[in-house]
């Protein structure tokens, strides 16, 4: 194929405050170089949106990765295809699943990018692209280990997620099922409770935005969860970990996977203020991240994908199309109207 002339890049123009905004971004242009040697060019096929995201463009936060700066395209996950190569260890018509960035084409040396985390996808999976970078991927991996590893899920246990219709949440769930959890999952809309019972098989599910605040909220898990919550994966934070925290069983794991009420929050958000029972409970909370669970990931990817072919995990994902529209698109997340793993199809 003829190679690129020109590559667009969303640039991170300014830090949000608050839900990021257009003005934050800027789309620019810039000339594809030619190849020096041990570098492979990748056309972006699908662009990842994720709640991370959001946090990479803040600095006051201390994070796991450093902020993206201003200036630098916006960092996210991606799926794409090598069209050019002078690396040998990746071929054109390879698929590549990688940390890259909201640009149409990425250029990468992993010589000098040691941190690219580029990694081929096997040919011939027999699954759709869409599914690499959702069940497969990241989202699929996060909610693999964050179970499996921290909330060690036995037969009978009470496990309770929040965000649980987002594309982490509604993994975990049905990984608890395969598991022989009791699974609530809390949501936004009566319209994802419905979909977390009916196609993900959650035996119970809780719209938060129905109770107002911690003591009704509390009231409610204590009517679905009578001998207390033995797992909770938490996505969100603010009341709704403090009205999980007040129905915790003995020995209770919290698993602490994001934060998401407090990503554009433009104040600081108080603590839980009834830590106190995790000490009550001999309880456990502990956070996580992906990337220490490395060596085990193609063993995991056999097994969510065994479960994904034999319907036991259903994947559902939210594509969106046009490079141009990723700003908007983005915003999805936070306002609630994403239906499933969010992502851009270029």
């Amino acid at each position: 194929m003829q190679l690129p002339k020109k590559n667009k890049q969303f640039i991170l123009k300014s830090r949000p405050k608050g839900i990021p905004c257009r003005d934050n971004y800027e789309l620019t242009e810039s000339v594809v170089k030619p190849l020096e040697e041990g570098s492979f060019l990748m056309k972006n096929d699908f662009i990842s949106l994720d709640p991370a995201i959001r946090g990479w463009m803040s600095e006051s936060e201390e994070s796991y990765m450093p902020p993206i700066k201003l200036g630098d395209p916006i960092r996210s996950s991606t799926l794409s295809t090598v069209i050019a190569s002078k690396n040998p260890d990746y071929d054109v018509g390879d698929l590549v699943l990688g940390l890259n960035a909201w640009e149409e084409y990425t250029c990468l040396n992993t010589v000098r990018h040691i941190h690219s985390f580029a990694t081929k996808m096997p040919k011939n999976l027999g699954i759709p692209h869409e599914c690499l970078i959702s069940v497969l991927g990241a989202t699929g991996m996060t909610a693999y280990f964050g179970l499996l590893e921290l909330g060690q899920p036995k037969s009978g246990d009470t496990l309770v997620i929040s965000s649980a219709a987002g594309a982490v949440g509604s993994i975990v769930g049905q990984i608890g099922k395969i598991k022989g959890c009791k699974v609530i999952g809390i949501a936004g809309s009566d319209e994802k409770c419905n979909v977390l019972k009916d196609e993900y098989g959650f035996d119970e599910a809780i719209n938060y935005k129905t109770f107002s605040n911690r003591d009704s909220l509390s009231k409610r898990l204590n009517e679905v969860c009578p001998n207390g919550i033995d797992i909770y994966f938490e996505n969100v934070g603010g009341y709704i970990l403090e009205s999980v925290l007040d129905n915790i069983a003995e020995k209770a794991r919290i698993v602490i996977c994001g934060m998401i009420a407090q990503y554009n929050s433009s104040q600081e958000l108080p603590g839980p203020s009834n830590l106190w029972q995790l000490v009550v409970k001999s309880a456990t909370m502990k956070g996580f991240l992906i990337r220490d669970y490395v060596d085990q990931m193609d063993s995991a990817a056999i097994e969510l994908g065994t479960w994904l072919s034999e319907g036991k995990i259903k994947n559902k994902v939210h594509i969106e199309y046009g490079f141009e529209n990723i700003p908007e698109v983005f915003l999805k997340l936070f306002d609630g109207t994403n239906n499933g793993k969010l992502m851009v199809k270029l």
